[in-house]
């Protein structure tokens, strides 16, 4: 397909802004509101500077990613890059990476909405929300844009509202905050909680995934990510700080919604409304984004032959992937009626840590003239990656590695039955 071929298949009609709205989406979601009391268990107050090593590692991972966007502003993300810069199979393994771990993510969001909403119905709810915004995606992505900056500003505010009960409750303490390595959790602990963390922050991807529908990609995407994931950082610097002076780290790690524990401390407890509306509301955002980005997977890898070909079609008048937008959003619903949330959280993990290793080492082939970034940020992102991987629980790396492993077989069989005929 020609460079002209590519430019045309979807419509350009994202810019920085929206871009960067986007990503915001993505990554200022469910994770926020979840993430925060696990990763102080682990880490203590420790979970501070976690939060700065998942955060270097999302920047590694985010500078790999927009060098390789400029160059191959297509749909499909990391499964272009491999493909380019590694060959064949570590593209088709990085696609399948993100497709069945995002499909994961994607349902584990939908039942995080459903459960905030009303426990009882969370999976008929999860459902409805993965069927309703997948019709928005149907529609056009200037659609999915328009309602994300919606989410966006909601789940801002709510978390500010967080903030400030916190800090004006009457329970804030600045004591809480130290001592940042104890003896009880240890450097390991604070490891562990970035692992915990990082996967807040892995949004920033879906803008190169929108690649083939961003305006000047190789203006806007290297300006686009880096900005999301400094809001990012900056907003949940903000929460953490702001929930370990008002409880400590023992109340967030032993309770199910931290956040609204770390409110409901102080004088300002009846602000813990926020949190329930903010993270149903987050989880909406993450869904939305995620659905767009794993269909343009889909249709990226359809038009290569990795997939049927008929999900390469686009819509004619929407400019969209409508038959992956199908495909993907009846495969969450049906992860949605089927799976517990842990075991889907657990799966797709070992999957989002070795499509950005297949990232990083995809940045490390760039020449000189191509990098716009260190060199050593995307071999250290290749080795956290791959480190953060192999220490999640062995549940979730037996169930990740044997899907992937899955993957290569089929990869394969299709390319031995190929040379044959």
């Amino acid at each position: 397909m020609s460079r002209q071929e590519v430019e045309t298949r979807l419509a350009r009609r994202l810019g920085t802004f929206d871009s960067v709205v986007i990503g915001l989406g993505a990554m200022i979601g469910a994770g926020v509101f979840s993430a925060l009391g696990p990763a102080a268990g682990e880490a203590g107050n420790g979970l501070l500077l976690g939060l700065l090593l998942a955060a270097f590692v999302a920047f590694c991972n985010a500078t790999s990613s927009a060098e390789l966007a400029a160059l191959y502003p297509e749909a499909g993300g990391t499964y272009v890059y491999g493909r380019r810069r590694l060959g064949p199979f570590w593209g088709y393994l990085a696609g399948w990476a993100f497709v069945v771990g995002k499909v994961a993510s994607c349902a584990a969001m939908a039942l995080t909405f459903g459960n905030y909403v009303d426990g009882e119905l969370g999976r008929p709810l999860g459902i409805g929300a993965a069927a309703g915004l997948a019709a928005v995606n149907y529609f056009g992505v200037q659609k999915t844009a328009a309602l994300t900056r919606a989410i966006v500003a909601v789940v801002i505010a709510s978390l500010a509202a967080v903030v400030a009960a916190c800090l004006l409750g009457g329970q804030a303490d600045a004591d809480r905050l130290t001592p940042l390595v104890d003896d009880e959790h240890g450097v390991f602990g604070i490891v562990q909680a970035a692992g915990l963390l990082f996967f807040a922050f892995a949004g920033y991807a879906r803008i190169a995934t929108l690649g083939e529908e961003v305006t000047d990609p190789a203006r806007v995407i290297p300006r686009a990510i880096p900005i999301a994931l400094g809001i990012t950082l900056v907003v949940y610097a903000a929460v953490a700080v702001a929930a370990l002076m008002a409880v400590g780290p023992g109340v967030l790690a032993e309770a199910d919604a931290p956040l609204a524990a770390a409110v409901r401390a102080g004088d300002l407890g009846e602000a813990a409304i926020v949190v329930r509306v903010g993270a149903a509301v987050a989880s909406l955002g993450v869904l939305l984004s995620l659905l767009a980005g794993v269909s343009r997977t889909v249709f990226s890898m359809a038009s290569n032959g990795d997939m049927p070909g008929t999900l390469a079609h686009v819509h004619k008048v929407h400019r969209v992937p409508d038959r992956a937008e199908v495909v993907v959003a009846a495969a969450v619903i049906a992860v949605v009626a089927l799976a517990d949330i842990r075991a889907a959280i657990g799966f797709s993990s070992f999957g989002v840590l070795l499509y950005y290793a297949i990232a990083n080492a995809s940045a490390l082939t760039l020449s000189a003239e191509e990098l716009r970034w260190p060199r050593w940020l995307a071999a250290a992102g290749v080795t956290v990656c791959l480190v953060m991987a192999f220490s999640l629980p062995w549940e979730s790396v037996a169930a990740g590695a044997a899907v992937v492993a899955a993957g290569a077989l089929v990869f394969g069989a299709r390319r031995a039955v190929g040379a044959r005929g």
